[in-house]
This record gives structure tokens, sequence and C-alpha cells, in this order.
């Protein structure tokens, strides 16, 4: 296929953005085959979440025993969201790469991370209406000066095209980090900490929410968020998150 004019100029400032910038690893920092991405090291270090899995809340089989087969813990205690989906489980390259999107400044990470999550979650976002963050307080979110999640979500309704609503949720009080408490500790810490603001109720109003978050550990605030969401009018609420902690890794 011979290419046009026009594309072989963008073609050849192309590989001269390559020359002057060459791509890196978004992981380890070495030069890799293109930007955005991992190394092909890196790459093999990340523990991508695989069918088979639980339908509702996701978490992974050894083996396959069919769609609709219910965890243990979803039927013990359902959830309020429909389903939970995950790109990577949270081990140690999972970890850095959240960490330097949360902590480091590195929002450039969040394309890539929701480009993995997009492939992951393919069936909540096909059932989803909008894209909504879990939220920071105000407090964190001017300290912090920017939520990962929203990065996230906004970076996932750009590749999905589905509508972003980053103010419809709010929380409403300043809660402790959830690192080191434990699974209830973790549940009453957000209990009552979300909300959505009475102008914004019609936005969600019957509609199907995709809730992103970054890391799901319990559960205990998506959850939270997903009983604010249901509770201001919600139809029903989908969860994905970047990565997400395996049982008996808590």
């Amino acid at each position: 296929m011979v290419l046009s004019i026009g594309a072989q100029f963008r073609h050849a400032l192309h590989q001269a953005g390559d020359i002057i910038y060459p791509p890196v690893c978004i992981g380890c920092g070495e030069v890799c085959g293109g930007h955005g991405g991992l190394c092909g090291d890196c790459w093999s270090t990340l523990r991508p979440m695989e069918r088979p899995w639980r339908e509702v809340l996701g978490t992974p089989f050894s083996y396959d025993m069919g769609d609709a087969v219910l965890s243990a813990d979803a039927i013990a205690d359902p959830p309020a969201f429909a389903k939970a989906r995950s790109a990577v489980l949270y081990d140690e390259a999972a970890r850095l790469l959240v960490q330097r999107l949360k902590y480091k400044d590195r929002v450039d990470l969040a394309g890539a991370m929701a480009g993995w999550m997009a492939r992951a979650g393919g069936d909540v976002i096909c059932a989803a209406e909008t894209v909504v963050p879990v939220p920071l307080h105000r407090r964190r979110l001017m300290k912090r000066q920017y939520n990962q999640a929203a990065e996230l979500a906004r970076a996932l309704a750009v590749r999905t095209r589905l509508p972003y609503l980053p103010a419809a949720l709010l929380r409403t009080r300043a809660t402790r980090l959830q690192v080191g408490l434990g699974t209830q500790a973790r549940a009453d810490n957000v209990k009552g900490a979300f909300a959505v603001p009475a102008g914004r109720q019609t936005q969600i109003a019957g509609k199907a929410i995709l809730l992103v978050d970054d890391v799901y550990t319990t559960g205990a605030t998506v959850k939270a968020a997903t009983r604010a969401l249901l509770k201001a009018g919600a139809g029903k609420a989908f969860v994905l998150t970047f990565a997400r902690v395996a049982s008996g890794e808590l």
C-alpha cells in the first residue's frame, strides 16, 4: 500500500519524535517499543485478571465453572453493585504503577492504565451509560491537587465514549486512610461518606453507572459509593478498577 504524501509526512514526524524523545517503559523507564507501554520484562511481571472469574465480584477461579457461578462472599453478603471487574492483580508491579499515579504526579500513566481496564471490563462497560469516579474529600484533593480515580475515569470515558460525570458523587466527610485497616474497620470508615448533590441527581436518575477507582481491596469504598448512587436514584452500578487485591493478601 502506497501512503499519501500527508501520511508519509506524519510518519516521518513520528519517527523524528521517537529519535528526540524515545519511547520508554512506564514501569522501569527503559527504552521500549512504544510510548505509554511496558517493556517485555515489566509486562511479564503484571498479572492480568482473566477468565474464568466469578460473575459478580470478578475474582478468578482456578478452573472454569461456568459464567453464572457466584462466590460464597457474593451469596452471603450481596454487594450493592451489579458486577465488579479489575484489570490486574495488585502485586508489586501494579502497586508501583498505582503509587506513581497516586502520589508521584504521574497522571500520564492514566491513559495506559485505562486501556488495560477497558480490555478487562468489556462487559461492564457495554452495560454502563456513564462514568463516575470515586471522589476524594475536598481537603485531600486540595493537598494532592488531583484525584487518581478521576484521572482513570476521564481517560476511560474518552476511550469508551461514555459521558463523564466527575461531580456526580461527593465524599461528604474526611475519612481515615484505608491502608492498615481490617475489613470491618474499612466498612465503618466509609459508611455514609458519599452523597450525590441535589443538583446532580437528574444526571444519574435511572442510569447504569460505571464507578471507577484505582484499587479494589475489600470493596468497602465502592460498596459505600454504590449505595449513595442507588439512594439518589441511579438504576444500577458497575465497578471497574485498575487493580484488585487477591484474597488472602489483605
